[in-house]
């Protein structure tokens, strides 16, 4: 039986998560949340990394009854993700495998969504939708790679969805998403929306400055209004969450379905923080119906970034041989899905 340590921070999660063979042992998990209308900086996330990561470290450990000696290897996110969080994780992870004398594992934080996800769900070879903060995209396996079918041309869908939150100034705890999503549920007015679907890619910026005019006040721009002009329509923070997730959702239906038809995949998987989502996942699942297919997806334990996945991930990898040079123990905020060459999967 093989163990692995994950630590995972590329974003403003922090977590160690330690995986026996396909069992989690641990999961243990911390959030740097900033007050409403702000978000994360990569220098106070680091820091907020640092004053954690220790307590989470021993926690993990009680958690799974094991000690360091029974670890075979120790995984850390390399990339992608924020240089700052990265880099302060990267070096825990480095000192506890000198100390414990283990070697070291560095994984794509990609690759550990898509494999958390495979494991916990059991699909077999799912057409993959990748949906986070740092990243928008449809992925199928094929050849040793995870091959990018599409993906955004500029912003995540995450990233949107924050930072509208931050605009109409939602809490960030637990997440901007999660808030966006309770208010969308109280909209019941639909605002036509840019729709920017370009082949496989999608954009997302354009749509984000549209909101922006709808939702900032006004003022200035009422004085300048004639008296004659039209009273424009109002409609309120929840109709706008519930036109921002509506219309940004049937993008990424619309471009999964065009990469399941390529491929013949009768199976999607959706990954990553925005997959929690539960009406992306009831307007996925109508997809899937449709098509006679089936949809997977999990909870937040394992949708939002974590240790374990990054666990999995590196125990999947150290399984099938691969290993990593101390001098190549770096990290990257620049990391593509199918940079890695996926030797744990029979083609």
């Amino acid at each position: 039986m093989v163990i692995a340590i994950g630590f995972e921070g590329s974003a403003n999660k922090i977590g160690v998560g330690i995986i026996r063979d396909g069992e989690v042992l641990a999961n243990v998990r911390e959030t740097y949340i900033t007050p409403p209308g702000e978000g994360f900086l990569p220098k106070e996330t680091a820091q907020h990394h640092r004053s954690k990561i220790h307590d989470i470290l021993k926690r993990s450990l009680a958690v799974a009854g094991i000690s360091p000696k029974d670890i075979d290897v120790v995984c850390y996110t390399k990339g992608p993700g924020m240089a700052p969080p990265l880099l302060a994780v990267a070096i825990v992870a480095r000192t506890v495998a000198l100390i414990w004398n283990k070697p070291i594992l560095g994984v794509n934080h990609c690759i550990g969504h898509i494999e958390m996800g495979r494991l916990i769900t059991k699909a077999e070879n799912p057409t993959v939708l990748y949906v986070s903060g740092g990243n928008t995209q449809v992925i199928s396996y094929a050849c040793k790679r995870y091959r990018i079918f599409g993906e955004t041309i500029d912003i995540a869908i995450g990233n949107c969805l924050d930072r509208f939150a931050r605009i109409i100034r939602l809490s960030n705890d637990p997440s901007p998403g999660y808030n966006i999503e309770q208010m969308a549920k109280k909209g019941t007015k639909y605002l036509p929306l840019p729709y920017s679907v370009k082949g496989m890619d999608v954009s997302f910026s354009g749509i984000l400055s549209f909101l922006e005019q709808k939702a900032r006040p006004k003022a200035n721009q009422k004085k300048k209004q004639k008296t004659t002009d039209a009273i424009p329509e109002q409609f309120s923070d929840e109709d706008l969450c519930f036109s921002l997730q509506e219309t940004l959702f049937a993008m990424l239906v619309e471009t999964t379905e065009r990469a399941m038809a390529h491929t013949g995949s009768q199976e999607v998987l959706i990954v990553g923080g925005v997959g929690c989502n539960e009406r992306l996942q009831q307007m996925m699942g109508i997809m899937c119906e449709e098509r006679g297919a089936k949809l997977f997806a999990t909870d937040e334990r394992f949708c939002i970034d974590n240790g374990v996945m990054i666990a999995h991930a590196g125990w999947e990898q150290f399984r099938s041989g691969t290993r990593m040079a101390w001098k190549d123990a770096t990290i990257t905020q620049r990391f593509r899905t199918d940079e890695v060459e996926v030797t744990w999967r029979d083609d």
